[in-house]
């Protein structure tokens, strides 16, 4: 079982116009409603490679009801969130038909509080043991301790289960120093944490700080890691058009599905990029286009670096 954390759940809503404009009303010609928050993204994607994946975090009201709904329907995907009395957020992405460009619009989420974020440290500390992989996903909810995330990347290690951390700014910053084997940081986000605009300097730096292995996003460029075997550049074919909501997520599921199939870097690397480009081809995050993965797949190229 792969176990997936998403602090922040979300309801994500993803509309269509034909183009958005400001100040303008708009007719919306296809509304798309999904569970949603990084690593239930995340969770679906694995799911739909076949793997057993377990999601927990917290859900809470209206909102919070719905993604469980949702998530219930998903095969191989075992529901342990955790309820909250706040209301799970809402995310919306509207996508312009014309240009192709995806604007979001991201809620806060709800508060946690002190007793709801105990009873989550008791349901990770239960989950641990059975899981081959976890992957702590996403933004911090308010209330919850901005270093929550390095008290679990040790509570990970200590129970020997590979921790793949996807975050940004002082959650991220704070988590590499406990070790977490692999950081899947986009190159805004490690220039943030290392002050350098140069990725393959970035992501050595990002390791010297403590991450085991780092690879960054290059959006459409693909993925750069840096690894105690080596450093590589995946690419897909050529750059994508469509929806990247959630393409980052699909990178995160690649990576932690060639993990537990122990597969090579190089090998780990090709998937997460066929799958994140994919995932640009779907309608909605958490999913992929699975002839364009099987497709690209055989397309992607990666070369040390």
């Amino acid at each position: 079982m792969i176990l997936t954390v998403t602090l922040n759940t979300a309801l994500d809503l993803t509309y269509r116009v034909r183009s958005l404009r400001p100040h303008a009303s708009h007719r919306v010609s296809e509304v798309i409603e999904r569970p949603g928050g990084k690593g239930v993204n995340v969770a679906r994607v694995l799911a739909a490679l076949g793997h057993e994946v377990t999601v927990t975090g917290f859900a809470g009201g209206g909102t919070g009801r719905a993604v469980r709904d949702m998530l219930s329907a998903v095969p191989r995907l075992t529901d342990a969130l955790l309820p909250a009395a706040g209301a799970t957020r809402r995310t919306i992405a509207v996508v312009d038909e014309l240009s192709g460009d995806t604007t979001q619009l991201n809620e806060p989420g709800p508060q946690i509080s002190p007793a709801e974020w105990g009873a989550f440290l008791d349901r990770y500390e239960e989950l641990l043991p059975g899981a081959s992989a976890v992957a702590l996903c996403g933004s911090l909810p308010p209330g919850v301790p901005v270093g929550a995330y390095g008290n679990l990347v040790r509570a990970a290690r200590a129970a020997g289960v590979p921790v793949l951390l996807d975050t940004s700014g002082e959650p991220l910053r704070r988590a590499v120093a406990a070790r977490p084997d692999i950081v899947k940081p986009n190159a805004d986000e490690l220039a943030e944490l290392t002050g350098s605009h140069d990725p393959l300097r970035a992501t050595q730096d990002a390791r010297r700080r403590g991450a085991h292995t780092v690879v960054a996003s290059l959006g459409p460029k693909g993925l750069l890691a840096a690894t105690p075997e080596g450093s590589w550049h995946a690419a897909p074919p050529a750059p994508e058009h469509g929806n990247p909501t959630g393409a980052g997520d699909s990178a995160v599921a690649g990576l932690l599905s060639g993990l537990v199939d122990q597969l090579p870097w190089p090998d780990r690397l090709a998937r997460a990029v066929a799958l994140s480009a994919a995932t640009v081809r779907a309608p909605a995050a958490g999913e992929f286009d699975h002839a364009a993965y099987e497709k690209l797949l055989a397309q992607v190229s990666v070369t040390a670096v």
